[in-house]
């Protein structure tokens, strides 16, 4: 299995998308991007903590590709808001991609350069290479399934997942 990491809004939207998909076997939501050890939620909520609430996705390259990935994660939320998606305001929020390695990174500036070309003005996804990833609470993991009548849950999460059956029909 390869791991791609991805941040973009609150990281119960985006592991919902990814865990549709075809060839992805596990997807973890986490903080990754700043410079605590091991943060809690409530810190890395409170926005001093620099980490960002991303999901690692565990994948089958053989089956979906990081190019996939990359385009999933550019459908489903806005990467020309800075620090922002939806309701969600603050770093922790942040569009970010944490590369794993040099493949990775390159594909990832490649896919940026092609939106900012063909259907952004301006990209403020940050580019990363991963250090380290502190898997979140486990009321966190799985939140949608665990949690479908949540309000937050009912309004964010299934405007996301229809992008994601309409586009992307063939990879679930």
């Amino acid at each position: 299995m390869e791991k791609a990491t991805f941040g973009g809004g609150c990281f119960w939207c985006i592991e919902s998308v990814f865990k549709m998909l075809d060839g992805v076997d596990e997807v973890v939501s986490g903080y990754a991007g700043g410079s605590v050890d091991n943060p809690s939620y409530r810190q890395v909520c409170s926005g001093t903590t620099g980490h960002a609430e991303v999901v690692q996705v565990h994948y089958n390259e053989t089956v979906v590709s990081y190019e996939e990935l990359l385009d999933v994660f550019f459908e489903v939320h806005n990467p020309e808001t800075e620090d922002r998606e939806g309701p969600d305001i603050g770093s922790q929020y942040r569009s970010i991609i944490l590369y794993h390695n040099k493949d990775q990174k390159e594909m990832a500036e490649q896919k940026i350069q092609q939106l900012e070309e063909d259907k952004y003005d301006r990209i403020v996804t940050e580019l990363s290479e991963l250090q380290d990833f502190y898997k979140a609470e486990d009321k966190h993991q799985d939140f949608f399934e665990k949690n479908p009548s949540s309000g937050y849950c009912q309004v964010q999460i299934p405007p996301k997942q229809s992008k994601v059956k309409k586009k992307f029909e063939d990879k679930l």
